[in-house]
């Protein structure tokens, strides 16, 4: 496995214009990466973020079998209307992970909801309630502890992930992945290299991590 990947902040696939003012998908090529170098035609792919649905997008291209949870109802029934297996998209919360009827999984890529230090609403519900820096990482390590539950023998979870400079400087990527790395073994990270000047989704950075981890002892 490659450390550091040199790739272009972009898209390929087109979405509503509803959801361009916000488009933080993952791109395409980094998704697709991952993808192949952790399974095989046939293996179930799993985004617990799914968004605008790259993730399942890509796996159904690549002849893996996906799912998804996503929170926000429009997002869900959006990308429910474009993939095939539909029924393996699940309109939910993340936070209970066990609520839902997923199989086994051989291979997880997401990227959560990022939230900065100085924020006071919650990203992992839509920002409806109130919620601080120290809640939501306890929020994450529970959703990975519950995640465990689905996860193949030897299996590997990719998560992407930035620091962020916005409103001072947040370590996400750091504590995101010392909450995992208590659940999961950590395996490395792969740098994400951005080409082309810093848009508003870089986070004031040109560069974000892939965070790799495995379901070993």
């Amino acid at each position: 496995m490659r450390t550091f990947i040199i790739c272009k902040r972009e898209h390929r696939l087109e979405i509503p214009e509803k959801f361009k003012e916000y488009d933080n998908r993952s791109p395409e090529e980094v998704v697709e990466y991952f993808i192949k170098e952790f399974t095989k035609p046939g293996d179930t792919v799993l985004d617990i973020f799914a968004g605008l649905g790259t993730t399942l997008i890509l796996a159904e291209k690549l002849n893996r079998v996906p799912y998804g949870i996503e929170y926000l109802e429009d997002r869900c029934n959006y990308v429910t209307s474009i993939i095939k297996n539909k029924e393996n998209m699940i309109h939910g919360d993340t936070r209970k992970l066990l609520d839902y009827n997923l199989p086994p999984i051989d291979f997880v890529f997401t990227s959560p909801i990022f939230m900065s230090k100085n924020e006071t609403r919650n990203p992992l519900n839509g920002y409806k309630t109130e919620g601080n820096y120290t809640k939501y990482l306890n929020d994450v390590q529970k959703i990975f502890t519950d995640l465990k539950t689905f996860l193949k023998p030897h299996s590997y979870i990719t998560v992407m992930v930035s620091n962020l400079k916005t409103e001072g400087l947040t370590t996400l990527a750091w504590d995101i992945g010392k909450t995992i790395s208590d659940i999961m073994r950590f395996e490395g990270e792969v740098i994400i290299g951005w080409e082309g000047p810093r848009d508003r989704e870089s986070f004031g950075y040109d560069h974000s991590y892939c965070l790799v981890f495995s379901n070993r002892q």
